[in-house]
């Protein structure tokens, strides 16, 4: 239930009742990030959103804005999954990109997995976690000796634009998970939990790999950028289920990320099928 004042209004929560999850400053982001002739153009900072990617689709206007929520009661994943989490305990936030005639439509596909690489950099550097990818937008930390996954991201295409959303779970405690599977950077030992500077860091890094990867026409191998997903991804190596559309199975193992962003599988049959669309299970761990 809501709480609510003495004439009968919704009361909203002060936001500095968790000392341990304080209030983003506004302000301070635009100070940092908002620079003439760089990408991001616009921050807006809400208390409560249902979802900042159906926000963004919704506004439309030029690239480069960024909406980020304190809490999103409707947040979404991957094949209408829910994502949730208290106020303030994690980084919930949405970006406009307009990638332009310069890069081919089939080489937009590209654009979740750019982010997955540039927030899992961004956190290694900035929280001092070691944060790996599993394909194709999942972000996971090592919590008690398991992978759990302590993030994930949403890209959506609206009109000439891509709206990438992430979301990630920062100062989530034990009791707050929704799922055993998860995690977050506190609980994988982070040494930092300050969501500003890992804010600032992921968007940074966003934007400068966006940029190259614009600049080489969307070519994930002229930029870099397959090399950089190869070398972070978690899931190659392992035997891995497939889950595709219309409840088809693939078991293989993950032998590859081709040039398209699909993840290769080696069927026991000595086949080699690329997935580019479903929900990929761990079964084994590389190397066992």
């Amino acid at each position: 239930m809501t709480p609510s004042d003495a004439s009968g209004n919704p009361r909203s929560e002060n936001p500095w009742s968790d000392l341990d999850r304080p209030p983003l400053n506004a302000n301070a982001l635009r100070r940092a990030l908002l620079r003439p002739g760089g990408l991001w153009t616009s921050l807006d900072l809400v208390p409560r959103t249902g979802s900042t990617n159906t926000d963004l689709v919704a506004a439309g206007g030029p690239e480069g804005a960024v909406l980020v929520a304190e809490e999103q009661s409707a947040g979404r994943g991957r094949l209408d999954r829910t994502w949730s989490a208290p106020p303030r305990s994690g980084l919930f936030f949405s970006v406009r990109l307009t990638p332009g005639p310069g890069v081919p439509a089939e080489r937009w596909g590209w654009l979740p997995l750019l982010a997955g690489v540039a927030t899992a950099t961004a956190l290694s550097r900035a929280a001092g976690v070691d944060t790996a990818l599993k394909w194709p937008n999942d972000l996971l930390v090592t919590v008690d000796g398991e992978e759990r996954k302590t993030g994930g991201i949403l890209a959506e295409r609206s009109g000439d634009a891509v709206v990438v959303g992430i979301g990630l779970n920062v100062t989530l405690r034990a009791d707050e998970l929704p799922v055993p599977q998860a995690g977050s950077l506190a609980l994988a030992g982070a040494e930092v939990t300050d969501r500003d500077p890992l804010l600032r860091a992921v968007l940074r890094n966003l934007a400068d790999l966006y940029e190259a990867w614009r600049a080489a026409g969307g070519d994930p191998a002229a930029c870099r950028l397959q090399e950089m997903y190869t070398a972070g991804c978690a899931t190659l190596g392992r035997t891995v289920r497939a889950e595709l559309p219309g409840g088809r199975e693939l078991v293989g193992e993950a032998v590859a990320v081709d040039g398209d962003g699909r993840l290769v599988l080696a069927t026991a049959e000595g086949v080699r099928q690329p997935v580019g669309a479903g929900d990929i299970v761990h079964l084994r761990a590389a190397g066992s």
